[in-house]
This record gives C-alpha cells, structure tokens and sequence, in this order.
C-alpha cells in the first residue's frame, strides 16, 4: 500500500515538473546550448579542413570543449531542479495543499519519498536525455565519442539528484525562492573551491589544495563532476596537453574512486533522512 502511495505520488509530482514554467526556461536553455554547440564544433571541422588542426587535434579539443559545454548543460540542470525542488514541497506548505493531503492516513516521509522519487526521474531523465544529444552533436561534427558516456551521464545525473536532495531539505525550512538561491549558490561556491583546490595541486600547495578536497566532501557535486568529466575526455588528453595544463578546470585527472561514490550515495541519503525530520516537524 505505502509503495503505491509513494508512486502515486512521484508520478503526480513528475506530471506538476513537466507543467511548471521552469521546464519550458530548461527547454529553450538546453536548445540554445545545443545550437551553439553544433555551430561551435562545426567551426572547429572547418579550422582542421584549412590546415590549421588534424583531424587527431580537432578531436583533442572537442574532448575539452565537451567538458565544457557539459558544464554549461550541469549549470542548466542545477538551475532547474533547485528551483523545481523548492515549490514542489515548501510551495505546497505555504499554500495549503500539503495540509489536504496529509489530512489522509498518509505519512509525511511517504509524500516526501514520492516527491523526491519524482525529481530524481524528471531531473537525471533531463540530463541524460539532454547529455546524449550533445554527445551526438559532437559525433556528427568532429567525430569524437566519449570513451564512457554512460558512466559520464550517469554521474551527471547523480550530481543533479544530490543537488535537488539538498534543494529538498532547504525548502522544508526557508521559503522556495530562497531554497532555490541557496541551493545554486553552494553549487557554484564548490565548484570554485574545486577550482582553487587544482590550482593549489599544480602549485604544490598542500593548504590550498586541501580546499577542493574538503569542498567535494561536504558537497559532492563538483566531486561528481570531476568524474563525468573524465569519462568524457579523450584517455591521451593528460599525456598530450602535458603538465602546462595542470590545475585546468575543464580536465580531470583521475577517476572517482569507489569510496567517494560510496560517500556521494551516504551523503545524499543523509540529507533526505535531515529532509524528513525536517519536514515531519514542520508546522503545517
């Protein structure tokens, strides 16, 4: 009986996403960054067709450029699903339909269980979907591939469910413009701090380093993100850029390790648990 309320309601709060205005601002952002993309790697064909790149360089640079437009594209899922994330639970609260729901023999983790089931599907189903294509893109205009898409995909997803978590948990105590806010300012605040943390590593510096160790522990998105970006990248790409491109924020050196993964799952199951108490204490 709990399972089916549970997937009775991700599928209604999949059914609300796909309805909310935010789905179409994703749609045009992801369209415009596909456009953009083609043109761009088109041009980079038509550099090599003129000499100035062979064909192995174009597809060394298309490996980079896919990491960056990979980021702008985890930019646009973060932008949507924290803001899907927030009016989804604390926009109900505040107007009152979380209270006619709840009225019923329903348990408040249950509702929250099936909202956040729903945006897990609606966020990593955008990324995945939206990921291939411009992998696609890539294929036909420079025809490169990713050695690992799926793996890349699939931890470009995760970065999106670990975000939309914490979107959940802020929402059940701040308003939903602000648990959006909040939510992608600690995303780009990792994501600096990783950068800063590579640079410190290139440098040798232990203390500057340690800042992206300790930012991707306590938010795992950037970490999640180091790993996506080394399965897209070319495998030759850390031996032919050589050590004059260490510290850049569009190459990865390593992939994630099995116990960071574990972390990341933890992580995210631990901010759901902090959700529910959250919400279970909430006054309605």
């Amino acid at each position: 009986m709990t399972a089916r309320v549970v997937l009775t309601i991700a599928g209604l709060t999949l059914r609300e996403a796909a309805r909310r205005r935010v789905l179409r601002a994703l749609a045009v952002l992801t369209l415009a960054l596909l456009g953009l993309s083609a043109w761009g790697f088109s041009r980079l064909t038509a550099t090599s067709d003129f000499g100035t790149l062979t064909s192995g360089e174009a597809r060394l640079v298309a490996s980079q450029l896919l990491n960056l437009v990979m980021f702008g594209l985890s930019l646009i899922a973060a932008l949507g699903t924290a803001f899907l994330a927030g009016p989804t639970l604390s926009g109900e609260v505040e107007s009152g339909i979380a209270l006619s729901v709840l009225a019923r023999p329903v348990r408040r983790s249950t509702v929250l269980l099936g909202k956040w089931l729903g945006l897990v599907a609606f966020g990593a189903g955008f990324v995945v979907v939206a990921g291939l294509s411009l992998c696609l893109v890539v294929r036909l205009t420079v025809d490169y591939w990713p050695p690992q898409p799926a793996g890349a995909l699939a931890l470009l997803a995760a970065q999106t469910v670990v975000l939309l978590t914490l979107g959940l948990l802020l929402s059940t105590v701040i308003s939903p413009m602000a648990s959006g806010v909040v939510a992608v300012g600690l995303f780009g605040a990792t994501w600096i701090a990783g950068v800063v943390g590579g640079i410190g590593e290139a440098l040798g510096n232990d203390g500057v380093a340690r800042v992206g160790t300790i930012s991707r522990v306590l938010l795992p998105t950037d970490g999640l993100w180091r790993g996506a970006m080394h399965a897209f990248q070319d495998p030759s790409v850390l031996t032919q850029l050589g050590p004059a491109f260490d510290g850049f924020p569009f190459l990865s050196e390593a992939p994630l390790t099995p116990a960071y993964l574990a972390w990341a799952a933890l992580w995210t199951a631990m901010v759901w648990g902090l959700a529910a108490v959250a919400f279970l204490r909430r006054d309605l």
